[in-house]
């Protein structure tokens, strides 16, 4: 089943594709510069204890992005079909 979400909802460990950046100017353009375009994979893979930031793995790379920053991009997640 195919979910729109943004990707502060997205499950540790899943993988998502980015859509589209809702970010304003600034940090729109350092997601960017940091690879984060649409088509791109991105799979959270940690949490730190406090729940904020989150470290994600795009292109090759761990990110730690804040979740109201993480809540401005927009992702495709497929869910296993067979849940």
């Amino acid at each position: 089943m195919h979910l729109k979400l943004t990707l502060d909802e997205l499950p540790i460990n899943e993988i998502g594709i980015i859509k589209k950046l809702n970010s304003k100017d600034e940090i729109k353009r350092r997601l960017l510069d940091l690879g984060m375009i649409k088509g791109t994979f991105i799979k959270p893979v940690y949490k730190s204890p406090l729940g904020d930031p989150t470290a994600y793995n795009v292109r090759g790379s761990t990110i730690a992005i804040r979740k109201c920053d993480a809540k401005d991009i927009e992702i495709k997640y497929e869910r296993d079909k067979n849940e």
